[in-house]
């Protein structure tokens, strides 16, 4: 089992008032202009050293790698470490959203991902799936509000949370190739 502990809230002195403000207006903006909400991300990921991967989008870059056991050298997380915590700081990040539109006070949150898996469908093996057998979450909500409006949160959370969405449901994934030599590159 493999664990990941992230988006630790730490509320006192963040501001739920600016957080409020600007979900309305993005709230606003895409209800008079929903066009507003359709886009396209892209990243590029380029192989720098056996298993090592060098990810860049926009101004963010980020450097994977796989363990020593498999060949890695263990110079950045997994891939599975970055997928544990786009969902539990998409959690995280969607709770204090919905929290300060509806105006519950937090204090502290933590978010906890849990994924269960078996190796062996890497490697090809006893026909296991290469993903995940199970994934998952324990949010630790520290807040003076009532359990009902904490509950009142939680069910936008799990309506309108994205990377949630995106592990519960499967969407498709759509693959090409292009295939070049290394003498047709450089000429």
């Amino acid at each position: 089992m493999s664990k990941i502990k992230s988006s630790i809230v730490e509320n006192k002195g963040h501001n739920q008032a600016n957080i409020k403000d600007k979900f309305e207006r993005g709230e606003k903006a895409l209800t008079l202009k929903p066009a507003l909400g359709l886009a396209t991300m892209v990243s590029t990921t380029t192989v720098t050293n056996g298993l090592a991967c060098h990810t860049q989008e926009g101004d963010w870059e980020i450097v994977t790698d796989m363990p020593e056991q498999i060949g890695g050298t263990n110079t950045g997380p997994t891939p599975g470490v970055l997928g544990r915590a786009a969902l539990g700081s998409c959690l995280a990040g969607g709770f204090m959203l919905w929290a300060s539109k509806l105006d519950v006070p937090i204090d502290n949150l933590e978010v906890e991902v849990q994924a269960d898996s078996d190796d062996s469908g890497m490697f090809g093996i006893n026909g296991a799936p290469a993903g995940y057998t199970e994934m998952r979450y324990l949010m630790r909500i520290q807040s003076d509000a009532s359990e009902a409006d904490i509950q009142k949160v939680l069910d936008k959370v799990y309506k309108h949370d994205t990377y949630l969405d995106n592990f519960e449901r499967a969407i498709p994934c759509i693959g090409s190739v292009e295939i070049t030599s290394p003498a047709k590159a450089s000429s």
